[in-house]
């Protein structure tokens, strides 16, 4: 019994350990982000001044408009398309499955360079060829719609494959349009699936760096890249931690609010306490 409790107080340790090693750095630019002083090593005082200069920077509030058009824009178009790929793999019935599976799935381990690099080159050959399109927002949201599709995909196909086939059939023998059926049945069913993959699609969409940086052009500089432009030329400011903690708390809200979703979808914040069927 006592080697028990101290393999499980070691268990404890570890696991705090571990959260702290997660979250410290995140603490911290937040922390100093509230510290008067630029070049302080240690906290001296709070002040809400490098975030009032963020907001007066002409060129950080362009960039964060831009992450917030391109995010909302490709989200919406990765969630019609991915919705529309997770349809067609629940009912895909032939043969290669697995392997159809696989290269929808491909792209998510794939590392952000090489699909960043691949994007570059496709555009640069197509911009050759037939004279569109030039790197821009159109590239950029090009590319970031590619990657969604397959988080979309994954998060519908789960719901579909836990949906009820009787309703399905129910649905079907009811004679209604495909307009009427998708209005009445797949979009009240699907509702927390797609709000879901909307919000994991926009969260991608306003993290993302390197693919944004490979694919992008003059006049579309989003705020990640503005991030690192500024940390190029004047090093780590008080001003950055300002904006690094302002995206991580949209982030943080937005995961928020699909954890929430996600509970849904899965019962957890159902009246009864119990997941539904």
């Amino acid at each position: 019994m006592r080697r028990a409790s101290a393999i499980d107080r070691a268990m404890q340790g570890m696991a705090i350990a571990t959260l702290a090693f997660l979250w410290l750095p995140l603490f911290v630019v937040v922390a100093f982000s509230f510290e008067p002083e630029a070049a302080a090593v240690h906290l001296t005082g709070f002040t809400f001044d490098w975030y009032e200069r963020v907001w007066q920077q002409g060129g950080m509030l362009h960039a964060l408009f831009r992450s917030l058009e391109l995010g909302l824009l490709s989200a919406a178009a990765g969630t019609v398309l991915g919705a529309l790929l997770a349809v067609g793999l629940h009912r895909y019935r032939g043969r290669g499955f697995a392997i159809l599976a696989l290269i929808v799935y491909l792209p998510i381990v794939m590392p952000d360079v090489i699909y960043g690099i691949s994007q570059m080159v496709f555009f640069n050959y197509m911009h050759r060829f037939i004279g569109w399109p030039s790197a821009g927002l159109v590239t950029m949201g090009i590319a970031h719609v590619s990657f969604q599709i397959p988080y979309v995909a994954l998060v519908v196909y789960a719901r579909l494959v836990g949906l009820d086939r009787n309703l399905v059939h129910a649905a079907a023998d009811l004679y209604a349009s495909p307009l009427k059926s998708l209005y009445a049945f797949w979009l009240p069913v699907l509702k927390p699936a797609l709000i879901a993959g909307f919000l994991l699609a926009f969260t991608l969409s306003l993290d993302d760096f390197v693919i944004s940086f490979f694919t992008s052009g003059p006049g579309s500089v989003t705020l990640p890249i503005y991030i690192w432009g500024s940390i190029a030329r004047h090093g780590v400011t008080p001003q950055t931690n300002a904006i690094a903690s302002l995206m991580i708390g949209a982030v943080l809200l937005v995961a928020l609010a699909q954890t929430f979703f996600q509970a849904r979808r899965h019962g957890y914040l159902s009246s009864h306490g119990q997941p539904s069927a």
